[in-house]
């Protein structure tokens, strides 16, 4: 190993002065401490202030340089070249340097990694020096730089050393355990879903930095029981508030509520290709999910306004396709969603051959979104009304991915938040065919597949003219919307609570990042 060790750094930390701790808490517990492993934002978050990518987001959500002190294009739209920074080490003082790139390209694009498909668009990476690193691109790709936002360098030497050079999504290899990033925060101690700890890593190149030398995340599952902590003073933080608690915190003076509206779109999605039902009473039965007027049918029977007055109290807004208005890309032309029509999503259904409605499975995450359990709750009663029942099965997320992954399902819900910010990111892993070698949809769990949006794709990754641009991505949308695809749901929004004395930045991709945050 080069450097100190881990277990000295360590040492060294807790016998710093003025130390200043945090305790916050959650609902969902990051599934993993590997950076490539899975890219659901409990983990990205979490592993932000830890490791770091050769670009950032700033307070703002602008790209800003990180690893890489500046970037730019190569040649006529061939790729982008990134110029490292130099004098950056691990958390075991090892050097940053080029070899860690190469490295965690190729770790993060393998078969194996969650992240694949950010690098879809990547035909080869090249080491021009120990601080130079080319990325060439397929065609011209300007959104690149915005696309890697997440993408967390990991040191080569310390990831074989540990038998880490492959991702994995179990508990198989070190990685999955233990960190060695250069980030402001180095990990102390990892007990899956009981608590979390980070150090503060003084050698961090940076500045900006709050006032915190050690921070504790404990996940909390049960709504009531974060917000006692909170108001007895056991946790500094807790994300989120409970909808139905906010108004109530918001009158206590220890207390703060920080408000604001999410990236997320929850939606729900269908079993696409699956030639028959997997649960409920008719198990083993025809699938009416490939029946795009079956579709329509569970749009127009869920009353979206309803689930945001009662569920969500208001702090929600109505979503008509797979990003909220203030993405990039967003389309003005399909800015409506299907309306609550019962009658009419009763005579969908006659017409697509179900005039008795039928019976199928829906599965649902009860600690990943917020209310989630309780919204699929509401979307179950408001299917039966038009005769279509569901078999909810509500479980923990550390559960409910792997059941995606094995097409266990007939509905589901999901929830996205685009990393890029751009509509471009859900139609690549959401609307695209699924294609391993393409690294496209990976997260496009019923299959859905369209040949006119797996030809626009790269046309839209390519374009530079906003506008020519834009009317691809309006087109995209006009046809998952026609073939409702998913349905989408709300906007999520942002509620999380902090005691009086607590500072921070609430980022509207739901990432807590820790050297913005202070207590006083």
């Amino acid at each position: 190993m080069k450097g100190i060790t881990l277990t000295a750094l360590a040492l060294a930390l807790a016998t710093s002065t003025h130390a200043t701790t945090l305790k916050w808490a959650g609902t969902t517990d990051p599934q993993t401490m590997d950076p490539h492993a899975v890219i659901s934002a409990p983990v990205l978050g979490f592993l932000n202030n830890v490791y770091e990518g050769l670009v950032r987001r700033g307070k703002d959500m602008a790209i800003e340089p990180a690893l890489a002190s500046s970037w730019e294009p190569i040649g006529n739209g061939e790729g982008w070249r990134f110029n490292l920074r130099k004098g950056v080490t691990f958390h075991d003082g090892a050097t940053f340097n080029a070899d860690d790139v190469v490295f965690s390209y190729l770790r993060a694009s393998s078969e194996a990694a969650d992240t694949k498909g950010w690098f879809a668009p990547i035909s080869e990476v090249k080491k021009v020096d120990d601080y130079t690193v080319d990325f060439f691109t397929k065609a011209p790709n300007p959104i690149f730089p915005d696309s890697i936002a997440n993408w967390m360098i990991m040191d080569e030497e310390w990831s074989k050393s540990v038998g880490a050079t492959v991702p994995s999504k179990e508990e198989g290899n070190a990685a999955t355990l233990q960190t060695n990033g250069t980030g402001v925060y180095a990990l102390k101690k990892r007990q899956p879903g009981l608590e979390t700890t980070l150090t503060r890593h003084n050698d961090w190149w940076g500045e900006d930095v709050g006032n915190i030398t050690e921070a504790t995340f404990t996940p909390i599952k049960n709504p009531a029981t974060a917000v006692a902590a909170l108001l007895a003073g056991n946790v500094d933080m807790i994300n989120p508030v409970p909808i139905q608690d906010a108004a109530r915190l918001e009158q206590n003076s220890q207390v703060k509520v920080h408000k604001g509206i999410e990236a997320r779109v929850i939606m729900l999605g269908f079993a696409q290709q699956a030639e028959v039902l997997k649960y409920g009473a008719d198990k083993g039965k025809a699938n009416p999910f490939l029946n795009v007027k079956v579709r329509e049918a569970v749009a127009k029977a869920i009353s979206v306004p309803a689930i945001l007055r009662t569920i969500m109290r208001g702090n929600a807004e109505p979503a008509s396709q797979l990003v909220s208005p203030a993405m990039r890309g967003f389309s003005e032309a399909y800015a409506e969603r299907p309306s609550f029509d019962v009658k009419g999503a009763k005579s969908l259904l006659a017409e697509a051959g179900y005039p008795n409605g039928f019976s199928f499975g829906l599965k649902c995450p009860n600690d990943r979104y917020l209310n989630d359990e309780a919204v699929c709750q509401a979307v179950t009663s408001m299917l039966a009304k038009v005769g279509i029942k569901a078999e909810l099965d509500a479980m923990p997320v550390r559960t409910y991915w792997p059941e995606l992954r094995k097409d266990n399902f007939d509905m589901y819900l999901l929830g996205w938040s685009p990393g890029t910010f751009d509509h471009e990111h859900p139609v690549r892993f959401l609307a695209s065919t699924p294609n391993s070698e393409k690294k496209l949809g990976s997260w496009n769990f019923g299959d859905y597949s369209n040949a006119r949006i797996d030809e626009l794709l790269p046309m839209i990754q390519s374009e530079i003219d906003d506008t020519k641009r834009q009317a691809m991505l309006d087109e995209v949308t006009g046809i998952y919307q026609s073939e409702h695809a998913y349905v989408p749901l709300y906007i999520q929004p942002l509620v999380w609570g902090t005691g009086k004395n607590v500072t921070l930045v609430q980022r509207p991709d739901n990432f807590f990042i820790l050297r913005w945050a202070s207590v006083n």
